[in-house]
């Protein structure tokens, strides 16, 4: 039986093999086209992006630094800055319409690297050679893992290139695994925020989790509406479906909430610390959130999958090294510092206050009104001892001078 069938089921299927054949090359063609414009539009974005934010903060510098009385947004650097930042938005907006939602979040990394060169070229202090690598070592490693990490993304990114209509959107939106994702993802988000808001757990982990999970709903929503106005653009109108408003109005109120616990989370929290968790956390919870909703790993091989998942981690771990490397700020300390008073406790030992911050002022406790402030609060006065040395009717010091020889 199976010589006789052999040939005719071959006949029957060599129309569709030849088909899948002539199809596949193509579409995998195409799929690698806008993949590579998709990642191009995102490094472009963020390279500018950083740039941008570079040129805003040399504009704040150069102001503080001189006697100039001018806002900085009366000079034309914080100007340029500005409209390089919304240019550099725009691509990474852009990028979200070619290419899948998992290949471009962990491209974010550019403006990490980025802002690390940034900040080395413009170094003003001269470094012998031997300090300036030991000082910038691990700024360098983590650099060359990032970029190595960006090309594993870029070539094994996922293929998933689905037209972004009205229909599909829909469709993806009320499937049972986004619907299962979602209740997981509120119900963990609610979680966190009761212990942020209830327990005052400031944890930088649990803040820049709200964070992540607010962003992978961000980008969820930024991918649905740049894909829809592509399409419209291309000659089918999408934007007169209400799925487009929806989407436009989650992609607003997200971003605005996950910029709240942001500044809140900056205000607690170093800079590098915040940029190094953050994209971790956001990058995991927004490709999970890509492959739940946009299906953006499905039909890919185990080999695919594995060297995207291995360009991640080393992302991650350059990232973490670049961030590392930075040099903390010196928070402003309002009081004399006791670090040089031998036998007294610093303000921040053991989190005990030397001298409390009254009404949060940073004027000094001895200028302060303290006439509305309990007792303990004011400052103590010295008692005057008198005492009579010499004959009578000379007049005493009104105070008493105590020698102190070394032995006491």
């Amino acid at each position: 039986m199976e010589g006789g069938n052999s040939p005719s089921l071959q006949l029957q299927q060599l129309p569709l093999a030849t088909a899948a054949v002539s199809v596949q090359p193509h579409t995998d063609s195409f799929s690698y086209k806008e993949n590579l414009i998709g990642a191009l539009l995102a490094i472009f974005g963020h390279l500018v992006s950083s740039i941008a934010l570079n040129l805003q903060k040399y504009s704040h510098i150069r102001l503080a630094g001189s006697k100039d009385p001018r806002a900085y947004f009366r000079t034309k650097t914080w100007w340029s800055g500005l409209l390089l930042l919304v240019l550099g938005e725009l691509g990474v907006f852009c990028s979200y319409a070619f290419a899948p939602l998992s290949l471009i979040v962990p491209l974010s990394a550019v403006s990490v690297v980025a802002s690390a060169i940034i900040g080395i070229i413009f170094i003003k202090e001269k470094w012998k050679p031997k300090e300036f690598l030991r000082r910038y070592v691990l700024s360098f490693v983590g650099c060359g893992l990032a970029v190595v990490g960006t090309y594993l993304l870029v070539t094994f990114g996922p293929n998933s290139h689905e037209k972004m209509t009205a229909e599909n959107i829909t469709r993806h939106l009320v499937s049972w695994p986004f619907l299962l994702y979602m209740l997981v993802e509120i119900i963990v988000f609610c979680l966190l925020l009761y212990f942020y808001k209830e327990r005052n757990a400031n944890y930088i982990v649990i803040i820049l989790l709200l964070v992540a999970l607010l962003g992978s709903m961000t980008v969820v929503t930024v991918k649905a509406v740049a894909g829809m106005i592509l399409v419209s653009i291309q000659g089918t109108l999408q934007l007169d479906s209400p799925i487009f408003y929806i989407m436009l109005v989650c992609m607003i109120a997200t971003a605005v909430y996950q910029a709240t616990f942001l500044a809140q989370a900056s205000q607690l929290y170093d800079s590098a610390q915040i940029s190094s968790i953050g994209y971790i956390l956001s990058t995991t919870a927004a490709i999970s959130a890509g492959a739940t909703f946009y299906l953006d790993f499905m039909g890919e091989d185990v080999l695919h999958i594995c060297m995207f998942a291995l360009g991640c981690l080393i992302a991650f771990l350059g990232v973490f090294l670049i961030t590392r490397n930075r040099k903390k700020p010196v928070p402003f300390e309002p009081y004399i510092s006791m670090d040089a008073m031998p036998g007294m406790q610093n303000m921040h030992d053991k989190g005990i206050a030397v001298q409390p911050d009254l009404k949060a002022s940073f004027s000094y406790g001895a200028l302060e009104n303290n006439d509305s402030m309990p007792e303990i609060y004011t400052p103590a006065t010295l008692p005057i001892v008198q005492e009579q040395h010499g004959p009578k009717g000379v007049s005493a010091p009104p105070y008493r001078v105590l020698e102190h020889s070394k032995k006491e």
